[in-house]
């Protein structure tokens, strides 16, 4: 069932997909700031955007919070994922899915708040994420650590009306598209 919907919005979005407007990036980033205000966010852990995803990269660089720290994913041993503060001008590295990385030697850490890639969600907050699980271990990790809030970032056109849930799968607390913020 959940290959069926993943491979629909993968091809939807292939097809939907578009660049956002300064409208659209303005909305995105109010919103994420004002969470991060509500919350007094100072790290940040978002992705680098592959197959057609928002590119929240540009979203995030427009951010203007003193003392906020961005971080990216990297992709550990025995497919643990963790954060590693990302460096504006520093080079990427490229993972063994293709993704780009920040460097393994940054510092490591438990973002406050994780804006995750997905490729379909419903009104639940269900998140459809590629299949590998990299995201839902990670915030269920964390979340038995301390409380992080996680926003599932999409297109409107990614929204499903149900996305089948199992027990290893991690509700988001946030989705946040161009045109509205389910909380």
């Amino acid at each position: 069932m959940k290959k069926k919907i993943r491979d629909k919005f993968l091809k939807l979005r292939e097809k939907k997909y578009f660049d956002l407007d300064k409208k659209n990036q303005s909305f995105f980033s109010n919103q994420i700031t004002k969470i991060c205000k509500n919350h007094k966010v100072k790290k940040i852990g978002f992705y680098y955007p592959i197959n057609y995803e928002v590119d929240i990269v540009s979203i995030v660089s427009k951010i203007k919070i003193k003392n906020l720290k961005p971080f990216l994913p990297v992709v550990e041993k025995n497919n643990k994922m963790s954060f590693r503060e990302w460096k504006t001008l520093e080079p990427f590295y490229v993972n063994r899915f293709g993704i780009l990385e920040p460097n393994k030697k940054n510092k490591k850490t438990k973002p406050q708040l994780i804006l995750t890639p997905l490729v379909a969600f419903d009104q639940n907050k269900n998140r459809l994420g590629y299949g590998r699980g990299f995201y839902d271990r990670f915030l269920n990790q964390v979340s038995k650590q301390k409380n992080i809030i996680s926003i599932g970032i999409a297109f409107s056109f990614q929204e499903a009306k149900k996305i089948p849930s199992q027990k290893h799968d991690k509700k988001l607390d946030y989705i946040l598209t161009e045109k509205k913020l389910i909380s």
